[in-house]
């Protein structure tokens, strides 16, 4: 049920331009540095998702 809600709920706008900044960090790694963290661009996503909702 929960996927349903994440599919269909909106991000708020803060969250949203946090996410696109950390979709684009991870977008600019090279793979030698992607293989020594060990994430996958499949990943990318959900971590973007992730960092997007921590607080600084």
């Amino acid at each position: 049920m929960g996927f349903y809600t994440e599919l269909f709920a909106r991000p708020r706008p803060k969250e949203q331009a946090r996410y696109r900044a950390a979709l684009a960090l991870l977008n600019a790694m090279n793979s030698a540095d992607r293989a020594d963290i060990g994430i996958k661009p499949a990943d990318f996503p959900r971590i973007a998702r992730e960092m997007s909702t921590r607080q600084a």
